[in-house]
């Protein structure tokens, strides 16, 4: 994580999952220590109830007391009474916690995605960041639910210890040194299921990863045959992963099959030693049955106890996913001292290839291999690290959030996400319907907002799934317009769409963006045609500038590499 300061309430400790949680907790302390105290009471009372049932029948039944009989028997009922309102007044704490857990580490991961910008997808894969979404939040808000039954459950378990050991010693030495020998017990099958657990959320969050490839890259698949071939290595991790995690299952039901019989033996052992104890008068009948009570309540916190344990285990796990990508610094941080870029269009520069971008023009930029314009593009708009420029001043020295508003770099890799298309075109809410309609028709994108039911207030659905591959291409065009900055950087914004339609978006870009800066990375001379001035690069370095017709004839390189795409 960036170096931020550590004693900041806002910001989580990211050194350790166990820091994680205790932040977590910290957030919701009032909450929780509501919950905890509640817990205890909700706990204890019902820790207690034993001992009011049986002092009802030393003091009322054996004696032939009334009123002692009806004085205990409403101690019980107080009992009850305050029992139901804390078990109430606790869930409500618990799911509290839970939710709040939960979706603030929902709202972490996505201060870090955004933190991140382009370096996540190159650091992490798509599949961990989906699983701390969907799994993970469940599993660390269990572990601050489950604190305030595991606090009432450790405190009863105390009282009853030391209302046992007044009672009797034997039966109190018995729980005091049965209730260890339980506790490590399971403490023996905690430690192999955390170790699987983290096993399976690896092989997890990897499967998830190539589900969300497969599913971009479906048509492609099936275009050139590849469907079966990727289909049997999908089914072949999944069952993998189903392997994993009937491993996984085999300790957890092991675990909970301890928890009901470890618990239940003991239980018969307390109660046979009381039988025992009672048929030698050493304790009245009244106690019998209480000991009964404390033995059969026992099994409760025994058992919330061993799911305390589990649930901070599988918290923890969960944690640890989410430390690992709160601990990612970004590729690209803000200078110490952010230099203010001047007022007013300026040329954009990039020393590395020797590629300039004049102010107020279309630029086309041609390269031979593609990758050579998107690392030139990624340097220009400050992707990565560099010498470029814009006038003058290395963007280095230029605060990000300055250089994302003065330059847009437009890519097929952008997203359309889900919501009302208006939305989508105009994430800021800024731009009137004028706006938006002069963009989509610069991007030959009307017939595609003509052809929905409800047009720009139609719902479009996750990633536009309902759209083509050139529909697509040309809404994120029209988004990229609509938002109009003073620099706009293309990368290959025709490629997926036919002759025709390419020459309507060549023919209207130039006109759409005038007075502004403009860089188009193709290879399209329906789009050379149109551009004020072109820069060949070879190599990573411009070879030839200027306009398409005289490259053309003076330029074999360049009329070798556009000549692909003449009609």
């Amino acid at each position: 994580m960036r170096s931020l300061p550590a004693g900041d309430p806002g910001i989580p400790d990211s050194r350790s999952a166990t820091r994680f949680l205790v932040w977590l907790a910290n957030r919701s302390r009032p909450t929780l220590l509501a919950g905890i105290g509640l817990g205890v009471v909700w706990m204890v009372a019902q820790a207690l109830a034993p001992a009011a049932i049986g002092k009802a029948i030393d003091a009322g039944l054996t004696a032939r007391d009334p009123d002692a009989l009806v004085t205990w028997g409403l101690v019980l009922l107080g009992l009850g009474v305050l029992q139901a309102v804390a078990g109430v007044l606790r869930h409500r704490c618990a799911v509290y916690n839970w939710l709040a857990a939960a979706y603030r580490t929902v709202q972490l991961t996505v201060e870090a995605a955004n933190r991140l910008g382009a370096t996540l997808p190159r650091r992490v894969a798509a599949g961990e960041v989906v699983s701390i979404g969907t799994s993970d939040i469940g599993q660390i808000g269990s572990a601050m639910e489950i604190l305030a039954r595991g606090s009432g459950a450790v405190v009863a378990l105390v009282t009853i210890t030391v209302i046992l050991l007044t009672a009797s010693l034997p039966l109190g030495l018995v729980v005091v040194l049965g209730v260890p020998v339980l506790m490590v017990t399971v403490a023996l099958l905690i430690r192999p299921l955390h170790r699987r657990q983290r096993t399976y959320r690896d092989q997890e969050g990897r499967l998830t990863t190539r589900v969300g490839d497969i599913v971009r890259g479906l048509r492609v698949l099936r275009g050139v045959g590849g469907e079966q071939v990727v289909a049997a290595r999908y089914r072949a991790e999944s069952q993998a992963l189903r392997a994993e995690g009937v491993r996984v299952a085999r300790v957890d039901s092991l675990l909970a099959a301890v928890q009901i019989l470890l618990p239940g033996l003991f239980l018969a052992l307390v109660t046979w030693l009381g039988a025992r104890f009672a048929l030698r008068g050493e304790i009245s009948a009244g106690q019998l049955v209480a000991f009964y009570g404390y033995t059969a309540f026992l099994v409760t916190p025994l058992r919330t106890i061993t799911e305390t344990v589990d649930q901070l285990t599988r918290g923890h796990v969960a944690a640890r996913r989410v430390v690992d990508l709160l601990r990612l610094a970004p590729e690209l941080t803000d200078p110490a001292r952010p230099v203010p870029l001047p007022g007013g269009p300026g040329e954009l520069a990039d020393p590395g290839s020797g590629v300039v971008v004049r102010p107020g023009r279309l630029t086309a930029l041609v390269a031979a291999e593609p990758a050579d314009a998107v690392a030139i593009t990624d340097r220009l708009g400050r992707y990565v690290d560099s010498d470029a420029t814009l006038d003058g001043v290395p963007l280095r020295d230029v605060a990000l959030a300055t250089v994302r508003e003065r330059i847009l770099v437009a890519d097929n890799d952008a997203y359309l996400f889900t919501g009302v298309l208006r939305a989508e075109l105009d994430p800021h809410d800024v731009a009137d319907d004028a706006t938006i309609t002069a963009a989509l028709a610069a991007a030959s994108a009307t017939d595609i907002v003509a052809a929905l039911p409800d047009g720009l207030d139609s719902p479009v659905a996750e990633r536009g799934r309902e759209f083509s591959g050139g529909q697509q291409q040309r809404l994120r065009l029209a988004r990229a317009l609509v938002a109009d900055p003073e620099i706009l950087l293309l990368v290959e914004p025709t490629s997926a769409v036919d002759a025709h339609t390419e020459a309507r978006i060549a023919s209207r870009l130039g006109p759409v963006r005038a007075g502004r800066t403009t860089l188009v990375c193709t290879t399209s001379p329906l789009v050379l045609r149109r551009a004020d001035h072109v820069v060949v690069v070879e190599d990573g370095k411009v070879v030839a500038e200027g306009r398409h017709e005289d490259l053309l004839g003076t330029e074999p390189r360049y009329a070798a590499t556009v000549s692909r795409g003449e009609s």
